[in-house]
């Protein structure tokens, strides 16, 4: 394999071509099978292509505690890469073990997510740029979590639309979703489109690879762990199933809207959305899903009275007056309390360390400015939530002037407000020029 052969796809024409080409030819016909495909997942270019994804997500090592900065630095891309070609050609491609780590949930508790080592996140990346446009040829235009030009803002987009006609929201959480997958089910599906057998058992080998947990193998008999590249589109493969039931027979009752596991039906009247749970929990229990009783909802959207959570936002009809006196409501969308929470929490431990003394205020806004960047862009997307990202500015101010106190000696630890307000508007003109 000629690595630097391969560097000179720089547009990745070929790579698009397949993809474009398996789309429309799984599109053309619902029903073909897809035979040859194993190879395409060693050719040098979709290879090249999935190392540079996995490459710029970073991300950490798995269980071997091979890094990307090794593999760069000192192993050697064209090395690592001719290995894993060679692994693959000649079917000796094993994967290891997932390692197995926590991250703090909202409610206290923890999400496990495993980690694949670098070579199994690359080999993945590669079967997944090649299988997914065949399955993405079958997904429903409900479906919007972890697909090609498709993100939360266009769910959102949904539901605002929806909320003009349904006034009843039907707020579903499945309990654990990704480690209660049925591995048996879910190659079923993936028979239904691909009848090579090899990449059936390579995405197998994924399936029963193995959770490593504080020295510990254990090898579950159902999910796919969370964290793996090809784990979203596996998700979305068996959901998938959901999606053309309800699209096909109850969309009746009402609109569908799922992003990865989690998902609302904007009803019309109650009784549709009685009727809509039921329908639901038949389904979940032939995906052998359990519905989270706890975090599962009915909701009205009649007025200001409720809402609901959905990817980072709480939904809910604020009341606007018009011309006249008269009062409307509105849905709208605000950050959830938790996400206001975690960003000051993220504030607070950028700026309360006393190292940071030596820096100037300009460099200290600059840093501030990358951390609230991305933030601010997901959530800015309605005039309510403007008015809470300001609750988030002002906070910012606040850190900025204990700063400012700080460095200077001054006991007043909230004074000199307005002028660190004017030093900082001032920085922030030059940033914007």
């Amino acid at each position: 394999m000629n690595v630097k052969k391969m560097t000179n796809y720089t547009n990745n024409e070929k790579a698009q071509e397949l993809w474009m080409t398996l789309y429309l030819c799984a599109k053309e016909n619902p029903t073909r099978r897809f035979h040859a495909l194993y190879d395409k997942i060693y050719r040098p270019d979709i290879l090249w292509e999935a190392w540079q994804r996995v490459k710029r997500k970073k991300g950490s090592g798995g269980v071997d505690g091979q890094t990307i900065e090794q593999i760069v630095l000192d192993y050697g891309e064209r090395k690592f890469m001719n290995e894993l070609y060679l692994e693959l050609k000649g079917k000796r491609y094993n994967p290891s073990p997932v390692l197995r780590t926590y991250i703090p949930k909202e409610d206290g508790k923890k999400r496990p997510l495993g980690i694949p080592t670098i070579k199994d996140r690359v080999a993945q990346m590669a079967t997944k740029m090649v299988i997914e446009p065949i399955f993405e040829a079958d997904f429903h235009d409900c479906s919007f979590g972890f697909r090609p030009k498709r993100n939360a803002h266009q769910a959102i987009d949904k539901i605002r639309k929806a909320s003009k006609k349904c006034f009843w929201v039907v707020d579903v959480d499945i309990q654990g979703y990704f480690d209660n997958i049925n591995q048996v089910k879910l190659i079923r599906l993936l028979e239904q489109r691909i009848s090579d057998r090899r990449v059936l058992k390579l995405i197998r080998k994924w399936l029963e690879s193995g959770i490593m947990e504080e020295g510990n193998l254990r090898n579950p008999i159902t999910g796919t762990p969370q964290g793996g590249v090809i784990s979203p589109l596996l998700a979305n493969i068996y959901l998938n199933t959901m999606d053309r039931l309800w699209e096909k027979r109850f969309k009746h009752l009402g609109e569908l809207i799922r992003y990865a596991d989690d998902f609302v039906i904007m009803c019309k009247t109650k009784q549709q959305a009685f009727e809509s749970i039921k329908i639901i929990q038949s389904i979940m229990g032939k995906l052998d899903l359990t519905i989270n009783r706890d975090k599962s909802r009915l909701v009205t959207l009649w007025n200001d009275c409720d809402g609901f959570d959905f990817l980072g936002f709480h939904h809910r009809k604020f009341p606007y007056r018009r011309k006249g006196g008269k009062i409307f409501f509105y849905l709208s969308h605000i950050p959830k309390k938790n996400a206001m929470k975690k960003m000051r929490a993220k504030i607070k431990a950028y700026t309360k360390p006393r190292n940071i003394l030596y820096l100037d205020i300009r460099e200290l806004v600059k840093g501030l400015n990358r951390k609230l960047q991305g933030f601010k862009n997901y959530y800015q997307i309605s005039g309510h939530s403007k008015i809470w990202l300001r609750q988030i500015d002002w906070y910012v101010l606040e850190r900025l002037t204990l700063f400012y106190n700080k460095k200077r000696n001054n006991l007043k630890k909230h004074g000199n407000l307005k002028d660190v307000r004017r030093e900082v508007d001032h920085i922030l003109v030059k940033l914007s020029r």
